[in-house]
């Protein structure tokens, strides 16, 4: 059953939509208060439950601030929490059928959100405004008496001189730039500063590259290329083109309000120890470095680190992490995956079938939801709709769940134009296709939906076939971090599956999969089981043994690159037996016992391959004492070697001469030299 979710208040709009209380009262196990005119004729029947501070949700997002403001009213203590089942699921073609997606959209909104920790951006109004023509000098007239002003025109930099000099005006071609609202450095070449002197052109005095500046906030108007990757996503800076007044004015607008402090979601959780990037300088996993669009993340030794000022909260980094360094704070992974239980599982007891999870973000998903309820036949009555922060934050876990929970399909809305790079979300469908395939789900459960127009996007979601869901659906809650999740939702996956297989092959770059080595070349040395971030790779304590644990290698790839034999290779895998099965051997010798106390101390055919080597054949050791050396543990080679007084060089050492010896021998030579007188 769905967990209750207190009291529920919900409204027809003015008899705009049916409401079915009966499946909403099935799916989230809470008897609904109707009404008509909540927010207009009926505003006191929420005033008075408002006023009980139990758990509430409204029907309704439309006049959310206005239910708020009545909720502070009457010393509310608990927010209310609201969901949109007008747009999203009233306002259809198929209303009379969406009393099931009503209960999910519900169940989903009672959720608890976490609060996410904060970092600070403070901006002093310091703007640098860089362009190429007087269009730079309008900007800066349209901004200098709300922030500090400096106009860099790039060379040659041929325009009037002002009447009044209001703000600085230099030449100077921006080479780099770093940073972030309120700490950008910028690097110029062939800078120079404004002669006072010009008369009919600006003129300017001597110039010289590597200039560095500050500033709080940059303006770019020179047409060029950005100065940042993902430029759009970079705080603190704006572009524009010169060509086009209107997108000029826009960002002069935003510039104008930059000035301040202002707080910024901490995105991602990290934890250095778990990164699986580097061990002794040797690199292994690249995920999050590979896709971070906004080029926050830089590696930092065996680690990386992440620039919260510079992090714009795609989640790409968090949901291609195998070891759970990083996950996404916007919500936690099982936060998210508690609400796709609540609403799967809401609207299968409130008697719906085959649904189809559409996730969206608000900025685009919701206004094409609202165009199509407004002004077209709405979205299927099987299509639930879910925001989140950002398209790319989803991650395998998700998925898994989702269809675990019984999800018949799930689509990922997109722009037709992105505003970064997704392909990290591609990577993830393009991991969780095979595992759904081989598991008897079939192709064709996950994909994108690309459009920017609502009826396309009715189009797309029409043209979904129907496929039954998991035959025997889970209801687990998921906690704890973003590997452990992991891990539940795909046993959980496997389970309810159609055709639960046990190992299913995956592409190259998948964060699970087995550790292959050739025996024969393998020499036991363990530098893979050094190299090893995850403990996947084991010896023993007791005998020369390379173990593998499966369940928790990430495929980070440290072993082969750090093999010296070159023995060691990837098998890019999912087996859910791994989590159950014991360490497996990979390769198992017996061990050399020191011939003077027996103690075992090494691998037996690497002692033998070296004696092989050796005797005979090497100047040190053409003497039967100097080969049983080597056949002894390090504690009775030092004894032997002293006892013997081996020379590690093959020659006896020369007698020590000390201050005494040379003062010996020159009274000696003094009382010869007397003899002989």
């Amino acid at each position: 059953m769905a967990d209750l979710t207190g009291h529920l208040l919900i409204c027809s709009c003015d008899d705009t939509m049916p409401l079915d209380s009966a499946a909403i009262h099935r799916g989230c196990r809470g008897e609904p208060t109707t009404a008509t005119q909540l927010c207009r004729a009926e505003l006191g029947r929420f005033r008075a439950i408002a006023a009980a501070d139990t758990p509430l949700t409204v029907g309704c997002t439309q006049e959310a601030p206005l239910f708020s403001e009545i909720a502070m009213e009457v010393g509310r203590a608990s927010p209310v929490k609201f969901a949109n089942i007008r747009e999203a699921a009233g306002w259809s073609s198929e209303a009379a059928l969406t009393g099931p997606k009503m209960a999910a959209l519900l169940a989903a909104a009672t959720e608890p959100v976490l609060p996410v920790p904060s970092i600070s951006l403070e901006s002093d109004g310091i703007i640098l405004i860089c362009g190429r023509d007087e269009t730079a000098v309008e900007a800066g007239n349209l901004l200098k008496d709300h922030l500090d002003v400096t106009v860099l025109i790039e060379p040659p930099a041929t325009i009037a001189p002002a009447r009044v000099t209001e703000f600085p005006v230099a030449k100077g071609k921006v080479r780099n730039a770093k940073g972030h609202l309120g700490a950008f450095e910028v690097a110029i070449d062939d800078f120079a500063e404004a002669m006072p002197s010009s008369r009919g052109v600006l003129a300017f005095g001597a110039s010289r590259h590597d200039a560095k500046s500050n500033c709080a906030i940059i303006l770019d108007l020179t047409g060029g290329p950005a100065l940042f990757p993902a430029a759009d996503l970079r705080d603190g800076y704006l572009r524009a083109d010169p060509r086009d007044p209107a997108a000029m004015l826009r960002a002069v607008l935003r510039a104008r309000d930059l000035v301040g402090t202002f707080e910024k979601p901490r995105y991602i959780t990290y934890d250095t120890s778990l990164c699986a990037h580097s061990r002794s300088q040797i690199v292994g996993c690249t995920r999050c470095l590979d896709l971070c669009p906004t080029a926050a993340i830089m590696p930092a030794g065996d680690h990386v680190t992440i620039d919260a000022n510079i992090c714009a909260g795609c989640g790409q980094c968090a949901a291609a992490c195998p070891t759970g360094a990083a996950s996404y704070a916007l919500p936690s992974e099982d936060a998210l995956m508690r609400k796709l239980r609540a609403m799967l599982i809401a609207y299968r007891e409130a008697g719906g079938q085959q649904p189809i999870v559409l996730l969206h973000d608000d900025p685009h998903g919701a206004p094409l939801i609202d165009a199509l309820a407004r002004f077209g036949d709405g979205l299927p009555a099987h299509v639930l709709p879910l925001a989140l922060n950002e398209m790319t934050q989803l991650g395998l876990e998700s998925i898994a769940a989702a269809f675990a929970y019984g999800a018949s399909a799930m689509r990922f809305l997109l722009r037709a134009r992105p505003l970064h790079d997704v392909s990290g979300l591609l990577r993830t469908i393009a991991l969780a296709d095979p595992i759904l395939t081989g598991l008897g789900f079939g192709p064709g459960r996950i994909d994108t939906i690309e459009t920017d127009d609502p009826d396309l996007l009715l189009e797309a979601l029409r043209a979904i076939p129907s496929m039954p869901p998991a035959p025997r659906p889970a209801s687990f809650r998921p906690q704890g971090g973003k590997k452990g999740v992991l891990r539940f939702a795909l046993t959980e996956l496997h389970r309810a599956a159609p055709d639960p297989v046990g190992i299913i092959a995956l592409p190259e770059g998948a964060p699970f999969g087995a550790v292959e080595i050739d025996a024969e070349g393998c020499t036991l040395c363990l530098s893979c089981v050094s190299a090893c971030p995850t403990g996947a790779l084991r010896d023993d304590p007791e005998r020369p043994m390379l173990r593998f644990v499966e369940d928790a290698c990430v495929q980070c790839g440290l072993c082969n690159a750090t093999c010296p034999e070159n023995v060691v290779t990837l098998k890019p895998q999912i087996d859910f037996d791994a989590a159950r099965a014991p360490a497996r051997v990979l390769k198992e010798e017996e061990p050399f016992c020191c011939i003077r106390c027996s103690k075992p101390f090494g691998v037996k055919s690497t002692i033998e391959r070296v004696i092989a080597k050796l005797e005979g054949k090497h100047w040190m050791y053409t003497e039967s004492r100097r080969i049983d050396v080597i056949k002894m543990c390090d504690d009775c080679r030092v004894a032997v070697a002293a006892e013997q007084s081996l020379d590690p060089y093959g020659a006896q050492n020369p007698t020590m001469r000390t201050t005494d010896d040379y003062l010996r021998e020159r009274e000696a030579q003094r009382s010869r030299d007397q003899d002989t007188n």
